[in-house]
């Protein structure tokens, strides 16, 4: 989707100038990993549109495979107002677009042949036909034996009148997935409707605690992982530059299908996951997740960091 942001600090009622990003909290992991050398891909559906064009050519820039992205003949690209206010994002997301269009048909299920997981999201759950396939495709995956990775990533406003509705999603997705993120908000929002993450089996849990850090989850073993402090500017994408570094991380250590890890291990993807998420927000946008030669700086992250800048 194209996000445009706002300029000035204001509620959008009173705002008169945005900048227009790409985003879209799929795309933004799979190039936060372009960026940190792990191959991807996006599956996803675009209206035949300018900005269609624009998402498609700039995901090609950044060396994202997009030959699973289709196009709709029917909706237009998506597209979501993001308001910041102290660098903190609130979105009006518009509905009937080309992402929740997507039907399994639309997908080349060849990726499944070579792929090293599939990660999913919880927007595309709010809307048919684009929440069968989402499932679809995790169960197919699942069936391969290819790991899955699951976003939560409420959005109240596009269940609204749907609660019941939205619990049925979120818990069939769990059931679909090995690695699982959310925020605290949403951990806390599922536990109020009755539903415990940690009860179903997911093989590793990140909650993220925005200025706090994050929380891990895995095999008996529960971390935390302090939050690394910089001056943020614009929080948007912050949570998918989390995901595709702690996808990055293990990918780097080859535990991605054989998901083990130690307690060292499980800290230092942690650290990783943090201090990426952490200066993504120093830039404005969505794809905001820095390249990896620019961490071998940091000595704490720098055995990841070298792994992955290896891979280039």
């Amino acid at each position: 989707m194209i996000d445009f942001i706002t300029i000035e600090d204001a509620d959008l009622k009173h705002v008169k100038t945005f900048e227009k990003h790409p985003g879209g909290a799929p795309a933004n992991m799979v190039v936060g990993l372009r960026r940190l050398n792990v191959p991807s891909g996006l599956i996803s559906k675009v209206g035949r549109d300018s900005f269609g064009e624009f998402l498609i050519e700039k995901l090609r820039g950044e060396g994202v495979e997009t030959r699973y992205i289709s196009y709709d003949h029917e909706r237009n690209t998506g597209v979501v107002f993001v308001q910041l206010k102290q660098a903190e994002p609130s979105f009006l997301i518009y509905d009937n677009v080309a992402y929740f269009n997507l039907r399994i048909d639309d997908v080349d299920e060849s990726f499944l042949d070579a792929a090293d997981l599939l990660h999913f999201g919880g927007v595309l759950l709010a809307r048919e036909p684009s929440r069968s396939t989402s499932l679809e495709l995790a169960r197919m995956a699942r069936s391969r034996g290819i790991p899955t990775s699951f976003d939560a990533n409420i959005r109240p406003n596009l269940w609204v009148g749907r609660m019941d509705e939205l619990i049925r999603c979120m818990e069939e997705a769990l059931s679909c997935a090995d690695i699982v993120k959310l925020g605290r908000g949403e951990k806390r929002f599922l536990e109020e409707h009755g539903v415990d993450v940690e009860s179903f089996d997911v093989k590793l849990i990140a909650v993220t605690r925005s200025g706090e850090g994050s929380e891990l989850m895995h095999a008996g073993q529960r971390v935390s992982i302090p939050a690394y402090r910089v001056e943020a500017i614009d929080l948007t994408g912050a949570g998918d530059a989390y995901m595709a570094a702690l996808l990055a991380s293990l990918y780097s250590i080859n535990k991605l299908r054989s998901l083990t890890l130690n307690e060292v291990e499980l800290r230092l993807a942690g650290r990783f996951a943090n201090i990426v998420a952490a200066l993504s927000t120093t830039r404005r946008g969505a794809w905001s997740v820095p390249r990896v030669e620019s961490l071998l700086g940091i000595e704490e992250i720098r055995p990841i960091a070298e792994r992955l800048a290896a891979l280039g």
